[in-house]
């Protein structure tokens, strides 16, 4: 059964207060996942924690179609007094969706793989005057050779459609060690003559990249 599809919904949060960290985490891992991994179109699902960058939680869902975040499942899903009081968007503070469609690879691939034990996730805008050049560097240049950096199982594009960038890339890691690695700083800096200027271009998220490990 596929695990992974055409789109996917990354949920960011930093909670307002601690104190509500333990009452959080049991409700989101116990309650709000297995609810949202039960409606059509969520292929998968897992949390993160931030090891590098932020905000300290991410939540990652795998979707069929971008749709699926507004289909009447999802929209008018079921909600008790819990889950109204432990929403992310009510108990967050620095919250933030992306909700985004496959930009690349062109095609599904491996797509029965499940969710990787750590992510480094960047989030990125360009000004309209490069988006092209710019997107042929990342797809043609930049991104495949970090595909061959040993411990990265995968690496994806995501043209935003809900949230305040314009592209999401999410880099599947076997361990928080793989961009610290000899191999991905060598990629870093010699992917393409046109990477430092590239780089210069783009304005990140606040707290991106990110890395994550699952919890």
């Amino acid at each position: 059964m596929a695990k992974k599809g055409r789109a996917i919904y990354l949920v960011y949060t930093d909670l307002a207060d601690d104190a509500h960290d333990k009452e959080f985490n049991t409700w989101y891992d116990t309650q709000h996942v297995p609810q949202l991994k039960a409606i059509p179109g969520i292929l998968d699902a897992a949390r993160y924690v931030a090891v590098r960058g932020g905000p300290k939680y991410l939540a990652v869902y795998e979707l069929g179609s971008a749709d699926v975040i507004h289909s009447e499942a999802f929209v008018n899903r079921p909600r008790t007094e819990l889950d109204q009081r432990m929403s992310p968007r009510v108990i967050g503070k620095n919250f933030a969706t992306v909700l985004g469609e496959q930009l690349f690879p062109d095609e599904l691939e491996n797509a029965d793989r499940g969710m990787a034990p750590v992510l480094q996730i960047g989030r990125m805008s360009v000004p309209e005057g490069v988006d092209a050049a710019w997107n042929a560097w990342y797809n043609g240049e930049y991104i495949p050779g970090y595909r061959t950096v040993p411990g990265v199982i995968y690496a994806r594009r995501y043209r935003v459609v809900e949230g305040e960038v314009r592209y999401t890339t999410v880099y599947e890691l076997e361990s928080e060690a793989v961009p610290e690695s000899a191999a991905w700083n060598y990629q870093r800096e010699h992917s393409s003559p046109k990477s430092a200027a590239m780089r210069d271009a783009m304005t990140m998220a606040m707290g991106s990249p990110g890395v994550y490990k699952r919890i």
